[in-house]
């Protein structure tokens, strides 16, 4: 598990008042000095990810984030990276300090919560600082909210058990095949190499894809596109072949009809985000014409070839499909913008390198600016022509 990405780890931020100690209740739950600890407000700038293995619940990525009434001199900017990690958190801890209780800094918390459909609970801290009435009064305002002394590491193991006690509570597996391939069954990975494949290993959806079928009992087959066909004569019953979406069209001309091929891409579009808003944003295609938007959504940075998929291949085959030069933007990482409706088509990546919550965020923002929302793959099975042949498998 210590190799799991972080990606595949539930998010868990910690937001609070500047000098609540979230800093402190980070460092006693990880049992390392990870977050800088200090009396000054505004010590935490930037927000600090710390993975680990919350046993017995599984991988985890804690995010300590800065004071959200942080009024020094960066505190705007501090504040609203702070409010930006919403966008991926799945769970929410705010920290309360017992001899500070801001209930109004709370309650707007607690609305940015709901917005981005978080489930929290609340820590009230440095407990050994309180008198039995404050700590009474307390108790009174924050019912369900776990008392701790962080510097003091009082009642932290009750802590852990009460936030694994949260999350399995609407914990549900996910996976990439296992629910559309049976028991050993046999999926077949089609994985070109050209320069954009990292030298000497496999990219990251490819080893996911290879460990959903172990953890699921299917037996896999890892090939290249050149040795595709003659694998297909060797292996017969074949479940699924699953391609690089850059190689849609030749894979497509080469596995039989009656087998089921969809992509990597498209997997984790249905894992990840939502796999019928994909669908419908690729119909925003026919509507483009050279005054068109286009917002290219790439979740990790990397060096770009003239084989890149996002800023050199889509575009290419969008313009040509379309016949008409569109206007393209590009966007790394975690910058999302916020003005998404100047854009008629957002594309996002296969989003390997964000968790589920990060892209059901920002397919909830192009919903409500009602803007078009695909992905990598779903796009280039359009345009190759075999977009509903790679929906077969998930739609029996």
């Amino acid at each position: 598990m210590n190799n799991t990405p972080n990606a595949n780890r539930k998010h868990i931020a910690i937001y609070g008042k500047t000098n609540s100690g979230k800093s402190s209740l980070l460092n006693a739950i990880i049992g390392q000095d990870i977050s800088l600890v200090s009396s000054i407000k505004g010590t935490t700038t930037d927000p600090v990810s710390k993975a680990m293995e919350l046993i017995p619940f599984g991988p985890v990525l804690f995010i300590d984030t800065a004071g959200l009434d942080d009024k020094s001199e960066l505190g705007e900017l501090r504040v609203r990276r702070s409010l930006k990690t919403l966008e991926k958190t799945d769970f929410a801890i705010y920290v309360v300090d017992i001899n500070n209780i801001d209930v109004e800094n709370y309650k707007e918390a607690v609305n940015n919560f709901k917005k981005y459909r978080i489930p929290h609970m609340v820590v009230v801290n440095k407990i050994d600082k309180a008198d039995k009435e404050n700590i009474r009064l307390a108790k009174q305002k924050f019912k369900d909210a776990v008392f701790i002394s962080a510097k003091e590491g009082k009642s932290i193991l009750e802590l852990k058990l009460e936030l694994i006690k949260r999350l399995q509570k609407d914990e549900e597996e996910e996976t990439l095949v296992g629910d559309i391939v049976p028991y050993n069954g046999k999926v077949i990975m089609v994985v070109p190499v050209d320069s954009e494949a990292p030298k000497g290993r496999l990219i990251l959806p490819q080893v996911q894809l290879i460990r959903d079928c172990l953890d699921h009992g299917i037996k896999s087959y890892v090939v290249r596109d050149t040795e595709l066909e003659a694998a297909l004569q060797d292996i017969t019953d074949v479940d699924l072949v699953v391609t690089d979406s850059q190689a849609f069209k030749k894979v497509n001309e080469i596995v039989p009809k009656d087998i089921k091929l969809t992509s990597f891409s498209i997997l984790f579009a249905r894992q990840k985000g939502d796999l019928k808003a994909f669908v419908e944003g690729v119909s925003k295609i026919k509507e483009l014409d050279q005054s068109s938007r286009i917002l290219i959504s790439e979740s990790c940075t990397h060096n770009t070839s003239h084989e890149d998929i996002g800023r050199v291949k889509i575009p290419k085959l969008l313009n040509k499909h379309v016949g008409k030069e569109l206007i393209y933007e590009f966007k790394m990482g975690h910058d999302f913008p916020e003005d998404i409706e100047k854009y008629d088509l957002v594309i996002h990546c296969g989003a390997c390198m964000v968790n589920k919550k990060t892209v059901q965020t920002r397919i909830d923002i192009c919903e409500e600016k009602n803007v078009n929302i695909t992905n990598y793959g779903m796009i280039l099975a359009y345009l190759t022509g075999i977009l509903d042949r790679s929906l077969e498998v998930f739609f029996k």
